[in-house]
């Protein structure tokens, strides 16, 4: 009888016990999985230490970097596969896992319909000025209400920075309130965003027709502040900035000047350049500005969708079959990578 491919769960995603923060419904992926046995790692870790990859042949991974140092043992060891807790992977080393052989999978499917709903919500929030209308009510300004005048949606520009599956799934939701849509991506072609009632535009013509601007990009050396001083300088005056993508795609310095001097009206984040963030970032005091704790979009819809689609892929992988949420395809060539999924597939 062959080895039992086992997995071990970060333990951060663990809220008591026996309380799953994505719920018990998506382990059963797992307990029905043949030659498949898991467990929730024995502490929470900043970074994974390399001596997991003795241990385990898969590692579901949430919060935690992997570095080049976290798969150097592998290749002696056992570890194959990594699943991330969503769809970024941005602290994953992928040149090392390509090196040692180690397939990472995402979630690309779970998260995008949470994360657009997140990302109109922070919108109808700024648009009707929701929280500077609860904190005056609760100061007993009620005489006041008539100067925080909302902005309606209806003849608005939404622009999204990135044409990927949550830009994709923001478009029609966007649409139900009547904004008119624009989306930049230099990687999707314009018929995909058409066929969903919007306009692919160069970026710098988002920035400068758009009321809201939401980034939904991936994190890589190409975003990285690609929302600088010099592109905040193209919105209007009159225009907010959302992000629910990653804190380094905006340069979190130049959004601080931008606010301080109202050159936009005010902002959503839901991500910031360093997490989690200092409690004397300016950010947090600015009446301009909504701040959530990159958990906006955790729900039971997002958390259990999440586990599902990365626990089905892992059993897949355990029998040696292929999910399609494969982050790096081009480990498949790997001899290494080869010879274990040959070996599954035999049993």
């Amino acid at each position: 009888m062959s080895e039992r491919f086992r997995i071990g769960l970060a333990r951060e995603l663990l809220n008591g016990p026996d309380d799953p923060a994505f719920g018990r419904a998506p382990l059963a992926h797992l307990d029905s999985a043949p030659n498949v046995e898991w467990e929730w790692l024995g502490k929470v870790y900043p970074e994974y230490p390399p001596e997991l990859g003795l241990e385990y042949d898969a590692l579901y991974v949430n919060a935690a970097s992997v570095t080049r140092n976290s798969v150097a043992l592998a290749a002696e060891g056992r570890l194959k596969a990594l699943a991330r807790h969503g769809v970024g992977y941005d602290a994953v080393d992928i040149n090392s896992l390509n090196e040692v052989g180690v397939i990472l999978l995402n979630t690309p499917l779970a998260i995008r319909r949470p994360v657009a709903t997140m990302a109109m919500t922070f919108v109808l929030a700024l648009a009707q000025r929701l929280l500077e209308k609860d904190r005056l009510t609760r100061a007993g300004r009620w005489s006041e209400r008539a100067s925080l005048m909302g902005k309606g949606l209806t003849g608005r520009t939404l622009g999204v920075i990135g044409g990927g599956g949550v830009g994709k799934a923001l478009i029609p939701i966007a649409r139900m309130f009547d904004l008119a849509v624009r989306v930049a991506d230099p990687h999707v072609p314009g018929t995909d965003i058409e066929q969903l009632g919007a306009r692919l535009v160069p970026l710098d013509e988002l920035l400068a027709d758009s009321d809201f601007v939401v980034v939904a990009c991936l994190l890589n050396e190409e975003t990285r502040h690609l929302v600088n001083a010099a592109r905040l300088g193209l919105m209007k005056p009159s225009a907010y900035l959302v992000n629910v993508a990653r804190g380094p795609i905006v340069d979190e310095s130049a959004l601080i000047a931008a606010l301080r001097t109202r050159q936009i009206a005010g902002a959503a984040l839901d991500v910031f350049e360093q997490e989690p963030v200092q409690p004397d970032n300016a950010l947090l005091s600015m009446d301009n500005v909504i701040v959530t704790p990159h958990a906006l979009s955790s729900t039971d819809e997002c958390f259990g969708g999440i586990a599902t689609e990365a626990f089905t892929g892992l059993a897949k992988l355990a029998s040696g079959v292929l999910p399609p949420n494969i982050v790096n395809r081009e480990v498949l060539a790997h001899p290494r990578v080869r010879r274990w999924l040959a070996s599954a597939r035999d049993g």
